[in-house]
């Protein structure tokens, strides 16, 4: 078995990796963490879950109970999650980090740090997304230049960032199957006249109403032909599933360094 501390553990992530956590006999959470001054701090996080009481105390201090023998599973914010990062790296503890947002100084640092200690980030912990990025990947390969990939994502209007971590992390897997340098083909959007459309182009498209958890759609477009592969996440329950699926997976003896969920799911 093995323990796991979750930061953010009274957020809508939090409490639900709390909550499968206590189903799943692979894991045990030993620890709980929330920003300082969260009036959460001191409270059970079992109660927190919906669950009876655990006996683990929400603190706000990762360095206090960060170690090799834990797995800290973060889905915080970007900024937070680096922090926290820091601390594991000093500490020499795992982490999964299911946060997106990040800058391109900030993933540079976590690049950086996970040098130093077993570190999984994935914009996406759900296990039919990461199938669905090797799907992608593959049909970009195979279908080339004669269709177009266009990626539409879907969620709820209390998100933060856009385009979404996996929406461009799909891009990416569509840009490495099309040989293309992504930071050149992404077209984020589009407005006004904006010419014919590039064949070298991924366009990604950002959608925000409502509650939804996550809509991911990668179009390709041919020539009388069209390919959808879609994935819809209903609850987050599939990523807090995932987050442990990780937690358990890195927390067995892994080596420093940067791994992903395709690394998880590899057989």
């Amino acid at each position: 078995m093995v323990d796991i501390v979750v930061c953010g553990a009274a957020g809508r992530m939090g409490r639900r990796i709390v909550a499968l956590a206590a189903e799943d006999a692979r894991v045990r959470v030993v620890g709980a963490i929330e920003a300082r001054g969260n009036a959460t701090v001191g409270e059970d996080a079992g109660l927190l879950a919906g669950l009876s009481a655990s006996g683990v105390r929400v603190g706000d201090d990762l360095a206090l109970i960060a170690s090799p023998g834990a797995v800290i599973v973060d889905f915080t914010s970007a900024e937070s999650s680096l922090a926290h990062l820091r601390v594991a790296a000093a500490k020499r503890a795992p982490i999964v980090i299911g946060s997106t947002g990040f800058s391109a100084t900030a993933r540079a640092e976590a690049e950086k740090l996970a040098a130093q200690t077993p570190t999984l980030i994935a914009p996406n912990m759900s296990v039919g997304v990461n199938v669905l990025l090797a799907l992608v990947e593959e049909a970009a390969r195979r279908l080339g230049p004669a269709f177009d990939c266009e990626i539409v994502e879907l969620h709820h209007g209390r998100k933060k960032d856009a385009p979404s971590g996996t929406a461009l992390a799909l891009g990416e897997a569509a840009a490495r199957g099309k040989s293309l340098d992504p930071k050149q083909a992404f077209r984020v959007a589009r407005s006004g006249m904006t010419g014919e459309r590039p064949r070298d182009e991924i366009g990604i498209v950002a959608l925000r109403g409502g509650d939804a958890v996550g809509d991911h759609t990668v179009y390709f477009a041919g020539t009388g032909e069209r390919i959808e592969l879609t994935h819809r996440a209903t609850s987050r329950d599939c990523l807090a599933s995932g987050a442990l699926h990780a937690a358990a997976w890195l927390g067995t003896g892994r080596p420093p360094g940067l791994y992903s969920m395709r690394n998880v799911l590899e057989k």
